[in-house]
């Protein structure tokens, strides 16, 4: 079985190129299903969250609100105005505020994608099995996969996208994605680590050409 990390900033494309890997018979996980599935209600990853964060990142039924928890952890300009804001809190410092949150959530995920990955492996030992994560490279995860895949684009294309997808404006969106890539390494540093990189800036067609390039590759290894 070969083991795929597929990583890129926020708004590359990832979750585009992960289903074309997978319409071509890649197994396929999303970290971000994985930890959202780990946040449910009563679960560890869970309670230690809003034990860090407060009850003020939930939902009236109890679920985390992910946009509360994700404007806390990178910051809104919201959050820094608000005088009752968790931002202003002795703790607060945004680096030290994201940094905790994946200090509770990457382990329990990286087990999770190693348990899955064990189990694609057992009943199909020539599997590809692909992890699709943004901060494969960040949480140091980078060990747990023979191969990685780094899919990148230009960085107005990833605001307009991001704009698109969150239904906002594009300056509204330019700041986000901004706040957000802060937190991760350069696009440059994470080319560094990767095996292949797909350019996702281009036509559908051309990223699905590239795709299958690296898929034949896999295969071959695999």
């Amino acid at each position: 079985m070969l083991k795929i990390g597929l990583t890129g900033g926020i708004a590359c494309g990832k979750t585009l190129v992960g289903e074309m890997f997978a319409g071509l018979g890649a197994h396929l996980v999303q970290a971000d299903r994985i930890a959202h599935e780990l946040m449910l209600p009563g679960r560890p990853v869970y309670n230690e969250v809003v034990r860090h964060f407060g009850r003020e990142i939930l939902n009236p039924n109890m679920t985390v609100n992910r946009t509360r928890l994700a404007e806390v952890a990178f910051g809104s300009e919201a959050s820094h105005d608000s005088p009752t804001s968790p931002m202003k809190s002795e703790h607060a410092p945004l680096a030290a505020r994201f940094e905790e949150l994946n200090r509770i959530v990457h382990p329990a995920v990286i087990r999770a994608q190693e348990e899955w990955m064990e189990e694609i492996g057992r009943y199909d030992p020539h599997a590809i099995a692909m992890v699709e994560a943004a901060l494969i490279i960040e949480a140091g995860a980078g060990k747990h996969f023979d191969r990685l895949i780094m899919v990148t684009c230009a960085g107005e294309q990833r605001v307009t996208r991001f704009a698109a997808r969150q239904k906002i404006d594009f300056e509204t969106a330019r700041k986000e994605v901004a706040r957000r890539m802060a937190a991760q390494l350069p696009d440059a540093e994470k080319i560094k680590a990767a095996d292949f990189v797909i350019d996702n800036s281009g036509t559908l067609e051309h990223t699905r050409e590239q795709v299958l390039t690296v898929w034949e590759r896999l295969r071959s290894e695999a």
